[in-house]
Formats: C-alpha cells, sequence, structure tokens
C-alpha cells in the first residue's frame, strides 16, 4: 500500500505526453500546444490612432490649427503634418509623419469645419498606439504546453496563423463491472442496480477534454473481464469501476494482470477509496478504481484527474489548491488519510455531512475536497485549510460589490 503523495509522484513521474497532430486553429479549444510559437510581425504593425481625435504638434498647444486632411483606419497617410496644422484622424488610423501627439475629438474647441482650438497642454505621444508595442516581430507569444482557450484563437489569428500543432486528445475507454448493474436506460429488477460510475466517469473526462468512449458493463467472470479488458487496450487511459477488493467475483486486476499488466501501485493509503490499482499494459495505463460511487469519485479527482492533465500535454497536472477556512467545527475519525468532500462559498469551506463511500448525493454538491492526516481528529471553525477544487464555478446568487476603493 502507498501514501497519496507517492502514489501521485508515480503518477507525475511515469505519465508521459501523448503523440502530435497538426489542426486548424478553430479545432484547437482546450487542446495543448506541442510547440511554441514565434510572432512573424509586430502587433500593431503600424504606428496609429488610439482614439478618434487630431494628429497634432505639441508646440501648438492652446493655438489655433487649420484642419489639413482626414485619415481613415486602412489609408497610407502621404502628406508630413507641419506647424499650425492638424490632420483629423481615426481610430485605428496610421500616424502621419510630423506627428507628436493625437488630441480626442472631446477636448477640442470647434470654430469652424476648418480650424478649431486646441487644449492649453498636449502631452508627447498621447493617445499613440505604437509599432510592436503588442507583440514585437521575432518573440514568443505562444508558449508550449499551454492550453488553448478562445483568446488564444485572437492572438494567433492576429499573426496569421490558421494551423498549430497540439497534442492529441487522451483516448479514454471506461468501463464497470459487476452482474448486478444496469445502464440507466435498461429496466432494472429489485436485485439490480443502476450504473451511476460509468456515466459520471464518462462526462468527467469529457469535461477534462478527453476523446472517451464507453463499453457496456461487463460481467463478473474472469473472461468476461478479460474480453472487455481486450477492447479497450486501443485506449490511452482504461478506467475501470468495481471487482477491485477481495470479493469472490473480483477479477478486474487479476484480468488485466493475464494480459500482461504491470502493477505500478496496488491499493492506496486513503479514505474512501484504498483498493485503487494503478498499472500499464503496453502503452494503456489502466486505473481501478472501487465501485462505491463516492469512494471512486474521490479517487478520479486525486489520481484519474493528474493522469488525464499529463496525457494532454499541459505542464500544469499538479493538483492546485485554494486556502480557505472551516466554517464551522468538524469532528474526523483519525488513524488514516481522511478526503472530506465539502461546500465552498469563496469564504469558507464547510463539509458535507453523512457522506459514505457508497453514496451518489454528495457529490453533485461537493464544491472541492479536504485532506488530513491520520493524527488529525478535528478541524475548528475558522481553522485554515487548503481545498483542491473540483468544480471551480465562481458565478454568485448574490450580487456583490466587486471594486477596489479606498475606505
Amino acid at each position: 500500500m502507498v501514501k497519496i503523495d507517492e502514489a501521485l509522484d508515480i503518477i507525475y513521474n511515469l505519465v508521459t505526453k501523448k503523440s502530435k497532430q497538426i489542426v486548424p486553429i478553430e479545432d484547437t479549444v482546450g487542446a495543448i500546444t506541442a510547440k511554441s510559437y514565434k510572432a512573424s510581425f509586430d502587433l500593431p504593425r503600424f504606428d496609429n490612432s488610439a482614439m478618434d481625435g487630431y494628429a497634432v504638434k505639441v508646440a501648438d498647444a492652446g493655438r489655433t490649427v487649420n484642419i489639413k486632411e482626414v485619415i481613415y483606419a486602412g489609408d497610407s497617410p502621404q502628406n508630413e503634418l507641419k506647424k499650425y496644422k492638424a490632420i483629423k484622424i481615426m481610430t485605428g488610423a496610421p500616424i502621419p509623419k510630423g506627428c507628436e501627439a493625437i488630441v480626442p475629438i472631446e477636448d477640442i474647441d470647434f470654430l469652424t469645419k476648418e480650424s478649431i482650438i486646441l487644449p492649453p497642454t498636449i502631452k508627447p505621444n498621447a493617445m499613440i498606439r505604437w509599432k510592436g508595442e503588442d507583440i514585437k516581430s521575432g518573440e514568443i507569444f505562444l508558449e508550449a504546453n499551454t492550453k488553448v482557450t478562445g483568446y488564444t484563437l485572437a492572438l494567433l489569428a492576429s499573426q496569421g496563423i490558421t494551423h498549430i500543432e497540439i497534442y492529441k486528445k487522451p483516448k479514454v475507454v471506461i468501463f464497470s463491472t459487476g452482474e448486478e448493474l444496469k445502464a440507466h436506460y435498461e429496466k432494472i429488477e429489485p436485485h439490480q442496480l443502476y450504473n451511476s460510475n460509468a456515466p459520471m466517469f464518462y462526462a468527467r473526462a469529457l469535461e477534462l477534454d478527453c476523446d472517451v468512449s464507453y463499453i457496456s458493463s461487463s460481467g463478473d467472470t474472469l473472461e468476461e473481464l478479460k474480453l472487455s479488458a481486450k477492447e479497450a487496450m486501443d485506449a490511452n487511459l482504461i478506467l475501470t469501476s468495481g471487482g477491485v477488493s477481495v470479493g469472490d467475483k473480483d477479477f478486474t486486476i487479476q484480468a488485466f494482470e493475464e494480459l500482461g499488466m504491470e502493477i505500478l501501485f496496488s491499493k492506496v493509503d486513503i479514505k474512501p477509496g484504498k483498493p485503487t490499482t494503478f498499472g500499464k499494459m503496453g502503452s494503456c495505463f489502466v486505473v481501478n478504481l472501487p465501485g462505491n460511487p463516492l469512494a471512486s469519485m474521490v479517487n478520479f479527482e486525486m489520481f484519474v484527474k493528474p493522469i488525464i492533465y499529463k496525457l494532454s500535454g499541459t505542464n500544469s497536472f499538479y493538483h492546485s489548491t485554494i486556502t480557505t477556512k472551516m466554517r464551522d467545527n468538524h469532528k474526523i475519525r483519525a488513524g488514516k488519510y481522511t478526503v472530506i468532500l465539502g461546500e465552498w462559498d469563496g469564504d469558507s469551506f464547510m463539509p458535507i455531512q453523512n457522506q459514505k463511500p457508497g453514496m451518489v448525493s454528495p457529490m453533485d454538491r461537493a464544491d472541492g475536497m479536504i485532506v488530513t492526516s491520520p493524527e488529525i481528529d478535528s478541524l475548528e471553525k475558522n481553522q485554515i485549510v487548503k481545498m483542491i477544487p473540483i468544480k471551480l464555478n465562481l458565478q454568485s446568487d448574490k450580487k456583490e460589490n466587486f471594486f477596489i476603493q479606498k475606505d
């Protein structure tokens, strides 16, 4: 049996990135970049106006000047700005030669259509966007191992890039064991249960941007389990639940071992979910989770999530934490590393009452989880704790003042 941090170190050290592919940028959201990208030109590509206004000389502040012409975005100005003159200019239009500042329209006093009075002070270079101030030609503007978002696409499109190299999505195959399990769309007998684990893992893997497929529940015999495992062997990660304890029909691990799986760790010092196994079969990784829903959910978040992140190519595969405080006192049975699911309101963490390994309802309520070491038997109100987030949604049902203001 290994400790939680030992199990995670095995995952961090042994799971490797997937193969690469070149894809149109529109199809890359959520993927991880496989190489860095350098800018092929400056952004902005030329000095331009940040406002609708007038291109002027600083020495003409407070004077009446004549309007020479108008420059629009997309124009190529040919004339040089001279003293006692101003050129009307639109946002994004190239700065004419000789321009020292832009004065916004709202700061101008108009005499006629052809003459204006400039404000008494003009700051040099005001309202000018300089060539390359955003991105300079030749510099890396997108690093390798970065997750692509919609805003990344704006960055790529600004450089005229149509395709990028990314890591392929991890291919995950999920199946459950147990003849008593039925899919949620099937009829059920009084002695049977609906399979809640497989849909949960399927959806969670999709949320983590995997290519997911599902094999219907395997029977409990060794041969049936081996048949299901063989069907899944083209995956990067096989995920099973159930059949990993010491019951008469718990043959899951044996089935994988007979197909050549090397066990990397088996059983973790964690409550709930001790009978969790991690192995490798060729180039395919295998995680055998317990059948109890809450126990399997906890161990999915603790161990499967970083496996998926490592396969995806990101460098951000470690568990992140949010420092928060306990909302109330909470008693714990000491002696084991214990994972506690709880609700988080952005200010404090509140353990969910009555969370047992076989339960389903606490999972949907859990915003995050904390982990206590064996010597801890209680947590006090306002005690600082570190929460591993599960579903991080910081939208609120209450209107809050988010402005930073002086007291």
